[in-house]
């Protein structure tokens, strides 16, 4: 990777397709692929916003004109999933390196991060624009002082209902959906166990009790593997850096 042509509008980055850095805060990438013997294009439009000292809003485009039947088969949630995992691992180590920056001052960050390969280049590019044209530090027109604010626990940091889930329509649906499926599993499960407290031993035969038994634990057992799901993928994913 190689930048070129860095000025106060941003710069372009070029080796596998094509990408530029539209400042202050858009990263827009394509290139072109050969998909059933036809040449056509993937792009990635990424934007981070900052919306106050140690927060950011980020919106991400992945458009394409091909292969977009799967978007018809597969919930958008499911792909949602998918993505915030890829992005939420990255979130402590950048919250991380963003006071490790801070301490020692914006522009002498070469100090503070190690970034020796090639692969680095649009890395080294936005910061060398940043330090440039922003003197190293976002303009809050006094909104802000700029100070970090302390770090929070953990879960809080990485917590995924109110960063994505709660302003998503499609992960939202399937939260609500999934949890609504939590809780009729465990009342099935209630249910079948006091349908066989409550009949009389004559009445139903062992077989009959047994099958029951059973749909019982397996409703029991999907619950919890269930609320373990929404848990993991739409409030806190643990991650062991």
């Amino acid at each position: 990777m190689k930048v070129k042509k860095l000025d106060i509008n941003g710069f372009v980055e070029q080796e596998w397709g094509n990408s530029n850095f539209i400042a202050p805060c858009i990263f827009h990438a394509f290139a072109d692929v050969e998909v059933d013997e036809k040449k056509q294009r993937v792009m990635f439009i990424f934007m981070c916003v900052p919306v106050s000292p140690g927060n950011s809003r980020l919106i991400w485009i992945f458009p394409r004109k091909f292969g977009v039947w799967i978007d018809q088969i597969v919930p958008r949630w499911m792909f949602h999933i998918g993505v915030n995992l890829v992005l939420d691992s990255d979130l402590y180590l950048l919250h991380v390196e963003e006071r490790k920056i801070m301490e020692i001052g914006a522009t002498n960050w070469q100090k503070a991060c190690f970034l020796p390969t090639k692969s680095d280049a649009t890395v080294v590019g936005f910061r060398r624009w940043f330090n440039k044209y922003a003197g190293g530090e976002i303009d809050w027109k006094g909104k802000y002082s700029g100070a970090l604010p302390p770090s929070p626990p953990r879960e809080q940091l990485m917590d995924r209902y109110w960063s994505h889930v709660v302003n998503c329509k499609s992960c939202n649906s399937a939260y609500e959906g999934l949890k609504a499926l939590e809780v009729m599993l465990q009342i099935m499960s209630v249910v079948l166990i006091g349908i066989i407290a409550v009949t009389k031993q004559k009445i139903m035969s062992m077989v009959a009790k047994t099958t029951m038994v059973s749909m019982a634990i397996i409703c029991f057992a999907a619950s919890k593997w269930l609320a373990h799901f929404i848990y993991k993928n739409f409030h806190y994913h643990g991650y062991n850096h």
